[in-house]
């Protein structure tokens, strides 16, 4: 029994566990371009890069606030509830081309279920010539008919082109497919030729 005894206290003690690390959250990066068809006048693109890592929100645009105008953006996101989703990116933009300028602005959506409503906005601010500052903002209001389409309302206003409305307003149809989206957006649809975006992203 002592023999016994002695080996059994001689046995290696078992390893500790070791807890797995958490996996690291990932960057989430989109991009989308956005093809404006603009009666009598100039068409153009305009695309916009997103990156997004926790709290941290990085964004690049150009012809967003003016043609041939870039910027870039640095924002923190904020999010809340479960059912009823209230999303908000306070951002602020270094403007450089045509337009020179800072912009302070945010991004908020708030969605629920199928419906969701959601503005980019910005207030662009250009110290040489205060004349020349300017406020932009695109809303949208939107329902999803399935996971794959959905319509809504959208409005805009913008300096980039003229039209004979200050605000243009009009609807949108999109369709996606996992990590991919296409949206047409068609502005002033009650003039007799209306300003039609065709918007293509995707997610990664």
């Amino acid at each position: 029994m002592l023999l016994a005894a002695g080996a059994w206290a001689q046995e290696p003690a078992a390893p500790p566990q070791t807890v797995p690390k958490p996996a690291a959250e990932p960057w989430q990066y989109s991009f989308t371009y956005d093809g404006y068809i603009i009666p009598d006048d100039i068409d153009y693109g305009s695309p916009v890069f997103t990156a997004d890592h926790k709290w941290l929100h990085l964004e690049a645009r150009y012809n967003y606030e003016n043609l041939h105008t870039g910027s870039l953006w640095a924002g923190y996101n904020f999010s809340w509830g479960k059912n009823l989703v209230f999303d908000l990116t306070p951002v602020i933009g270094a403007v450089f081309g045509r337009t020179n300028g800072i912009a302070p602005g945010c991004e908020a959506s708030l969605s629920y279920k199928r419906f969701e409503l959601s503005i980019s906005n910005e207030y662009v601010i250009t110290p040489k010539n205060s004349n020349n500052s300017f406020y932009y903002s695109w809303p949208e209001a939107t329902f999803s008919i399935t996971n794959w389409l959905k319509l809504g309302a959208v409005a805009q206003h913008t300096k980039a082109y003229k039209t004979a409305v200050e605000v243009q307003r009009g609807f949108l149809i999109g369709v996606s497919h996992k990590k991919w989206e296409a949206t047409t957006y068609v502005f002033n649809p009650d003039l007799s030729s209306p300003t039609v975006v065709l918007e293509f992203g995707i997610k990664f």
